[in-house]
């Protein structure tokens, strides 16, 4: 005979535990394929190649979009306020998982659900901005990657002043709502006082504010440090485009920026990050507990150089700095 007990009173009979056998276990047996709620902090056309290498991954790991697995994919096009919006969706979708990437999406999935997993697939000074207790023991429902901008903060200028040796004044254009750019922007300030130079601070927090922040910085700066978020990345041409009206090297941390008429960037590269997230999926579907998994660091950085830019600049790139290149731009 069988017996059956209300799902409530089984989890309120564990004390409230989550049921501990595997997610695709569970959505199997409701005749459902398991589910990920992908979060995209921008564009479409920007996520292409990111989203393709994490797809590839999960095919490699038995999960094929279709099949064995669904995707709902939702874009914020770089608006802050989309990312409640889209979380709020996805918990009242059921998804099994939620994946994104960024301090602010990764922050609004959490304040979303409690129960439902989520994977960042990169974001910065995780444990810094609250989004884990810890990257050994993350604990809780969220883990991923970490994408470590704020470490390589002194890196980044050390290359700009390779590009521009006689650089004196440097301005950070930043995202003032998102945590992360405003711890960056310390260590960016920490760099630049070793090296003897002045630093203007642009805030902004929203795309229209992007115009009347250059039309600010007219005449106070020699090169420009954009902080890689949802929103500069949504105006990353409109961004490169008044920074070369301006005569502003620029210096990026990922390389759709250079792409886009950037002088340079470096940074780990996302499609990597992409991949090593979609592992953190298959973990989860197969019964692992998020906060079990540490959050991972990046083990692979890109050195990207847009050579059609430093030209229009009149900049002589060093031999040595092209070599050292993962890619270059003509």
């Amino acid at each position: 005979m069988a017996i059956h007990i209300e799902r409530r009173q089984f989890i309120f009979a564990l004390g409230g535990a989550t049921i501990a056998w595997p997610l695709a276990a569970r959505a199997q047996q409701s005749g459902k394929l398991p589910t990920i709620g992908y979060l995209g902090a921008s564009t479409p056309s920007l996520d292409t190649q990111r989203v393709g290498a994490f797809v590839q991954r999960l095919r490699e790991l038995g999960w094929i979009e279709g099949r064995t697995i669904a995707i709902e994919y939702r874009w914020s096009e770089g608006r802050t306020e989309r990312f409640a919006e889209i979380a709020a969706e996805f918990v009242q979708l059921k998804v099994d998982v939620i994946v994104t990437v960024g301090t602010l999406p990764a922050l609004a999935a959490k304040q979303a659900t409690a129960l439902i997993p989520i994977v960042f697939a990169g974001a910065g000074d995780p444990v810094g901005t609250g989004i884990v207790a810890s990257l050994a023991r993350p604990g809780g429902n969220v883990t991923g990657l970490s994408v470590q901008f704020t470490d390589l903060a002194g890196k980044r200028l050390e290359l700009l002043r390779e590009v521009v040796p006689n650089l004196r004044r440097l301005a950070i254009l930043i995202n003032a709502d998102n945590p992360a750019a405003m711890k960056e922007v310390g260590e960016v300030q920490a760099a630049a006082g070793a090296f003897g130079l002045e630093v203007v601070t642009l805030e902004i927090r929203k795309a229209e504010e992007i115009a009347s922040a250059f039309e600010a910085l007219k005449g106070r700066a020699e090169a420009l440090y954009v902080f890689a978020d949802a929103l500069m990345n949504t105006n990353r041409v409109r961004i490169n485009t008044l920074a070369l009206a301006a005569r502003l090297p620029t210096m990026h941390g990922v390389r759709e920026y250079v792409e886009a008429g950037g002088l340079m960037s470096y940074g780990p590269s996302l499609p990597d990050l992409y991949r090593r997230a979609a592992d953190f999926v298959d973990k989860i579907l197969r019964g692992t507990k998020p906060g079990d998994l540490p959050v991972e660091q990046p083990t692979k950085f890109d050195l990207v150089i847009n050579l059609t830019t430093a030209k229009a600049l009149g900049l002589e790139v060093p031999p040595t700095l092209l070599a050292r290149a993962d890619e270059v731009i003509e």
